[in-house]
């Protein structure tokens, strides 16, 4: 929780000097901030925890062969939003032993809001315990999904999103999938799902969720993995039943056809 509140400082000291970014890759935006930050969060790991292996988006992490401890770090997690000055992002580290997640913090600086869970010691935010929500119907849910930078306009999930933004009260994009697990384990939102994450985008939000009395799973209900190439979590009532419409929409049988765009259309 030090680290993280010390790398969520730095985050706002860059966000008044509104830095610029370059792309890694074609798509992928990285600023300033993310490698200061996660040069920060390493060093302060690596001098408690010198033999932990260290796993970090923007390749500063460290390779510890016969340790079962491996720390999972997002320094910047919603760099576009960041890049904006859209105050939508955090500041995400985990740790797994022995390939099961331990603990894992989740922190906004721009709301000075601190999730914090440990495997068994159940999930807060600022020092209060949290709960997910009791909503118990799909109709009666708000859920969230993210969309890659990179190749969007390939990825199937927009299948997903209509079906589920048409059945239930709506679906959010926040741009950063720390801040979407956050708010399921605290009932902020009900469900979150999306393909393609990568394990410090997930680890210590999917054991927020699991702390807080949800579940999590891949999206065909497979067990969870920080590998997996699908996250679903959600408060638990929901569980059965958004993975029956996953299930609809995986084997192309959507409730909810795609209206054909009419330009002529009134509005």
């Amino acid at each position: 929780m030090e680290i993280a509140r010390e790398a969520g400082a730095l985050h706002l000291q860059y966000l008044e000097r509104r830095v610029g970014f370059s792309l890694k890759g074609d798509f992928d935006l990285v600023t300033e901030c993310d490698k200061a930050s996660e040069q920060l969060i390493v060093d302060r790991l690596s001098s408690h925890f010198p033999s932990h292996s260290i796993e970090a988006e923007e390749g500063f992490g460290t390779e510890k062969a016969k340790s079962e401890y491996r720390w999972y770090v997002d320094p910047l997690d919603g760099t576009t939003n960041f890049a904006h000055s859209y105050p939508v992002f955090n500041v995400t580290l985990a740790l797994e032993k022995a390939g099961e997640v331990i603990a894992g913090v989740v922190y906004d600086a721009t709301r000075n809001e601190m999730f914090a869970a440990e495997l068994g010691g159940g999930a807060y935010l600022n020092n209060r315990r949290i709960h997910v929500s009791a909503v118990k119907r799909v109709e009666d849910c708000l859920v969230s999904t993210g969309f890659p930078s990179r190749r969007r306009h390939l990825n199937i999930n927009i299948h997903f999103y209509y079906q589920l933004a048409m059945l239930s009260h709506g679906v959010r994009r926040s741009g950063a999938a720390a801040i979407d697990l956050a708010y399921v384990s605290c009932g902020r939102l009900d469900g979150f799902w999306e393909f393609g994450l990568n394990p410090w985008d997930m680890a210590a939000g999917s054991l927020l969720v699991r702390e807080a009395g949800g579940k999590t799973s891949g999206m065909k209900g497979e067990p969870f993995s920080v590998r997996g190439a699908t996250l679903f979590a959600n408060n638990g009532h929901l569980h059965t039943e958004m993975l029956q419409v996953f299930d609809e929409i995986f084997n192309n049988r959507p409730r909810f056809p795609l209206p054909p765009v009419n330009l002529q259309q009134e509005s």
